[in-house]
């Protein structure tokens, strides 16, 4: 009982997590195995939490001293773990992006040109001869082949 406020208010924090974690399950993409470390994580969290001694003495086992050393130590390692998992799910994110403005600069290109080809086939065709231009035009014409 001496504990017993700051295990109730870890606790609650855990399964705050855990809940939150499985009402976006659906919305989530992740994988399986960050799925399971995710809820080993929550269940070793709220054993750790109820048995500090059990800790220490596994810290004492691994040869750390102090059981929260050793939580210490393992924090460290998720932190680099869930920064460079940001980072790859970024640059992934970035090369999608770039793939996908490629694609759009090309699509809007093509149409671009296509629209300009049209408009340039409208305004290429020939005049009517009835014009004074256009039958000194096919005058000059006529005398080259000659």
């Amino acid at each position: 009982m001496k504990y017993f406020w700051i295990q109730l208010l870890l606790i609650v924090g855990s399964v705050s997590m855990a809940l939150v974690f499985i009402r976006t399950w659906g919305q989530a993409k992740n994988r399986a195995w960050k799925r399971i470390a995710f809820s080993a994580f929550v269940i070793v969290n709220v054993y750790a939490v109820l048995r500090p001694t059990d800790v220490t003495w596994l810290a004492q086992l691994l040869g750390v001293g102090r059981g929260t050393d050793l939580v210490l130590y393992v924090m460290v390692l998720a932190m680099g773990f869930l920064t460079l998992n940001t980072f790859l799910r970024f640059r992934s994110l970035e090369k999608k992006i770039t793939d996908l403005a490629r694609t759009v600069a090309i699509n809007e290109g093509f149409r671009h040109n296509d629209e300009r080809l049209d408009a340039g086939a409208v305004v290429a065709q020939p005049a009517a001869p009835d014009s004074a231009a256009g039958a000194e035009a096919e005058a000059g014409a006529d005398s080259v082949k000659a």
